[in-house]
């Protein structure tokens, strides 16, 4: 399959607040989050090359120590094993992240969620 409609995809909840969709390749995977109003992403770092783009709402980023808000257009760039989190903001938000090569616990939960 090569067309996919983002509301089609299968939701899977990773934490409360937090949905994602994706669409995973061989070495590349998109990711489309929702997330609920003070919706808290914990700092973490994982190995895999990250790029993002806020779609709707707002968000705090925090990426290696640098602090921003960013707004619809946004787009942001995290390298491999750098400590980031974030928080949603005040209202619903929406964003696209890419994940080189595709996030493996995404996947897990994705076939926990379907079983």
């Amino acid at each position: 399959m090569n067309f996919f409609e983002v509301q089609e995809l299968p939701p899977v909840s990773l934490a409360p607040g937090v949905t994602i969709r994706m669409v995973s390749a061989n070495k590349m995977m998109m990711v489309f989050f929702s997330l609920a109003p003070g919706t808290r992403i914990p700092e973490h770092k994982h190995p895999h090359e990250q790029m993002g783009m806020v779609l709707k709402g707002s968000i705090r980023l925090t990426i290696g120590g640098e602090e921003k808000e960013v707004f619809p257009g946004g787009v942001y760039r995290i390298p491999p094993d750098v400590l980031h989190g974030g928080e949603c903001l005040d209202t619903d938000a929406e964003i696209l992240d890419i994940f080189s090569p595709p996030r493996e616990d995404f996947l897990e939960k994705f076939e926990e969620s379907t079983r």
